[in-house]
């Protein structure tokens, strides 16, 4: 299982990586930092895309197998970015890391059932899903000061090391897991069209939206909003993190009971925050007390999420993960895309509010349509 943790850890890390960097990659490549932002609006897209299609295609193929292939891209899509001499090569070197992390992530938090006693499942799933809060505590926050020591190309090499690490790791600890059944692209849109499951994807995407075009910019927002130094955002980052492990495994227990409660507790949380931060957030302890509460709610919405996604269908794992992954990773794209929007059009107080406004939407279309959602998480059958 930690293997698999340190599988989530890495794409989100390498999908991340550019948000503790906007400043100086948009400077180096001489692009805005809004035009910056879709670095990780094409890796969300890309990832989205390819998150559906790879599990039909893939279908027969063992899933250890297909986990190391897609590390393997992982490291090339890094270190194509670390090396790119213009912004053109570091979109494609993102669509790399896209297709990987689309495909990582799907398969990954669909084996937890496969691979421990169903007693454990709901602990193995918040395993599995803390790759992605510690992302947050160490992998961005990391990025963010390897950047201010050696330069940001330095980050997406060290992103590429690591991903060739956790390659080994993935080979030498996973057994054999053959593919329990196969999945075909019709099925996959069919159970899209199944109520739990579709309003699962609405809530989780408005989240995600509302999240993302606010914490895409919160290097530009804590420097213009807060006052915050650039030897500083590491430090804040590192904070937030470590707020969202604490997240994960408490949203990840309250989950386990009730999925709708928990998604709701924690979206209300976020927007409140996101819309805090530019009436509130004007010191660097103001802003670090508003980042410590982002980081406890968000740091819960991957695992309350999947838990309810698992629960929905538990007859389609795979299948269902394949959509939560894409669509999450869509909504991220999207997030970036407004947020980059708005940054350009409006200045960065106006992504916190708009993140604020897609939060209360996911927790508006819960409240009122959510009450027959499943409570538990799903067995091993």
């Amino acid at each position: 299982m930690s293997a698999l943790a340190g599988a989530t850890f890495t794409v989100v890390t390498s999908e991340m990586l550019p948000a503790g960097l906007l400043t100086p990659i948009s400077r180096d490549l001489r692009v805005t930092e809004g035009t910056a932002g879709l670095t990780l609006t094409v890796t969300g897209l890309v990832a989205a895309v390819s998150a559906p299609l790879l599990i039909p295609a893939l279908r027969k193929f063992d899933r250890r197998a297909v986990l190391c292939a897609l590390m393997a891209l992982l490291t090339a899509g890094n270190l194509l970015a670390a090396w790119s001499p213009g912004f053109s090569v570091m979109l494609a070197a993102r669509v790399l890391v896209g297709i990987g992390m689309g495909g990582v992530w799907a398969i990954a938090a669909s084996l937890a059932v496969r691979l421990v006693p169903s007693k454990s499942i709901g602990s193995a799933t918040s395993l599995i899903f803390s790759g992605i809060a510690v992302a947050s505590v160490l992998g961005v926050p990391a990025g963010a000061y390897l950047g201010d020591l050696l330069g940001w190309r330095a980050a997406f090499v060290g992103a590429g090391g690591l991903s060739l690490v956790v390659l080994a790791a993935l080979a030498m600890s996973l057994p054999s897991l053959p593919t329990e059944r196969e999945v075909r692209l019709g099925a996959m849109v069919r159970l899209a069209g199944v109520p739990r499951v579709r309003l699962g994807l609405i809530v989780v995407a408005l989240i995600v939206i509302g999240h993302f075009a606010a914490y895409t910019y919160i290097r530009p927002v804590l420097e213009e909003v807060s006052g915050v130094s650039a030897g500083q955002i590491g430090t804040l980052l590192l904070v937030y993190g470590l707020f969202g492990v604490a997240g994960n495994f408490t949203s990840g227990a309250g989950a386990a009971r009730s999925p709708r409660a928990t998604l709701l507790a924690l979206g209300g949380t976020l927007s409140v925050t996101m819309a805090l931060v530019p009436l509130l957030g004007l010191t660097t302890l103001a802003a670090t007390a508003l980042l410590v509460v982002w980081g406890l709610a968000y740091g819960g919405v991957s695992v309350a999420s999947q838990s309810w996604m698992l629960a929905a269908a538990p007859e389609a794992r795979e299948a269902t993960s394949a959509l939560f992954a894409g669509v999450f990773n869509a909504a991220i794209a999207a997030g970036a895309l407004v947020g980059g929007l708005a940054t350009d059009a409006a200045g960065t107080t106006a992504v916190m509010w708009l993140g604020g406004v897609f939060a209360a939407g996911a927790v508006l279309t819960l409240a009122t349509t959510g009450r027959r959602a499943p409570v538990a998480t799903p067995s091993r059958t």
